[in-house]
């Protein structure tokens, strides 16, 4: 009975002794097994040609824009348009009472045709014909006086006649003289009456043709019609009121809106970048090639026509650093408006053979961007990065990356510098996706 009893306590030390081997056996084979290596997506750095773009905040503006308004004062008797409508040029807008400047040119012309007709008597010359004649009779008697005093005073001095003929003589020769002086200054007051006459006709006559003009003008001014073809927006004063009385009433504006002109505003560094393909002839012409821009009203679906600088202006603004710059892009359809909030974007360089690293294979860390690279035998090395501009999803590099290398763009939270991971390309990790 004894024997029977030891059996068991034997059996269950030795079953105990086995287990305890078996598990320094699994310790040991699992210590032995080295961990499997990280797996992280890496992307190649790139190097191509690339467009470095800019995109600016932006207005839209219509030129020319018109105010119609009121230039004499009268009642507004006819609205002859629909508001929000296209009007062509010369087309008739407003008409205002025409009965007050009718009259007032049928009063100018007449005045026209009085002065005309004092002209006309002015410039008779039948009273200077008749001082002409004056003077010439006073002359011929002047001769005839003179002769008897040529003839009696070889008489007189011979006693053949009495010295009172020739005494007679000589007064009478006296008389026509001073008579041939009145005769004469007669002429020259009749000269001098008739020129001035005829000059205060010519000015009235000048005077009756402006104010037939100005008359003209002011009737015309009753017909109010639109200078330009554009836009047409509402009315400002109702039909039947009194306009212009006290300064020119605005009736309504008018915009042309095809082509529509769009403002905004560029730095100067991009300025100067562009400064080569916007420069403008005297003419406003642009000299070579330019630089077509699009138009963004919502959305990033640009506007189906292209657009181009046709202003710069004269100066940077100092305060802001950036320079003002108009663009006009064709608007046929009308729907772009003046006022209106835009986006412009346009190529402000071209850079032949730019480094591209993927933004997601950046981290910020105080302050600077930088990247893990996948080196050499697939070891993690860390990279301080410097960029320039953004293209989409990706950065330009400035220094601290080369074409060809391998960033890190997913998996970047599994490992740190010096450690080997396993590498697998984006497009080999989409496929196995």
């Amino acid at each position: 009975m004894l024997v029977i009893r030891r059996r068991p306590a034997t059996l269950l030390i030795g079953v105990a002794l086995l287990g305890a081997a078996a598990g320094c056996n699994r310790a040991a084979k699992a210590k032995a097994a080295p961990p499997p290596l990280p797996d992280v997506v890496v992307a190649e750095v790139e190097q191509r040609a690339v467009a470095i773009e800019r995109e600016y905040t932006a207005r839209t503006e219509a030129s020319p824009t018109v105010e119609i308004r009121a230039r004499i004062s009268g009642v507004l008797e006819q609205v002859l348009f629909k508001e929000g409508t296209e009007a062509r040029q010369g087309q008739v807008l407003f008409v205002l009472q025409r009965e007050e400047y009718q009259a007032a040119l049928d009063t100018a012309r007449a005045q026209l045709a009085k002065a005309q007709a004092d002209l006309t008597r002015a410039r008779d010359v039948s009273v200077i014909d008749r001082a002409r004649a004056h003077l010439a009779q006073r002359q011929a008697d002047l001769e005839k006086a003179r002769a008897d005093v040529a003839r009696y005073r070889p008489l007189a001095e011979a006693r053949a006649i009495p010295q009172q003929d020739l005494d007679t003589s000589l007064s009478a020769e006296k008389v026509a003289v001073a008579a041939v002086d009145a005769a004469a200054a007669q002429l020259k007051d009749a000269e001098l009456l008739q020129r001035t006459q005829i000059q205060l006709a010519e000015a009235a006559v000048e005077a009756g043709k402006a104010a037939v003009v100005g008359a003209k003008l002011n009737l015309d001014y009753t017909t109010i019609r639109t200078p330009i073809t554009g836009i047409i927006g509402k009315v400002m004063v109702d039909q039947g009121n009194l306009v212009g009385k006290a300064e020119p009433t605005l009736l309504a504006t008018v915009s042309s809106v095809d082509p529509i002109y769009v403002d905004f505003s560029i730095p100067e560094a991009d300025y100067l970048r562009l400064a080569s393909r916007i420069r403008l002839d005297p003419t406003g012409r642009p000299r070579g090639e330019q630089t077509p821009l699009d138009l963004f009203l919502i959305g990033d679906q640009p506007l189906p026509h292209k657009g181009f600088i046709v202003f710069v202006e004269r100066a940077v603004d100092v305060k802001t650093g950036t320079i003002a710059v108009r663009a006009v892009f064709p608007n046929p359809d009308k729907v772009i408006r003046p006022g209106q909030f835009a986006r412009i974007r346009g190529v402000v360089e071209q850079r032949p053979e730019a480094v591209l690293v993927p933004q997601i294979a950046l981290q910020e860390q105080q302050g600077a961007k930088v990247a893990l690279v996948v080196e050499a035998g697939d070891k993690v090395a860390f990279r301080s990065v410097t960029v320039a501009e953004r293209i989409g999803d990706l950065y330009v590099v400035k220094s601290g990356l080369k074409p060809g290398e391998r960033v890190i763009v997913e998996g970047v939270q599994k490992v740190r510098p010096g450690m080997q991971v396993k590498p697998v390309t984006r497009s080999a990790a989409k496929a196995g996706a």
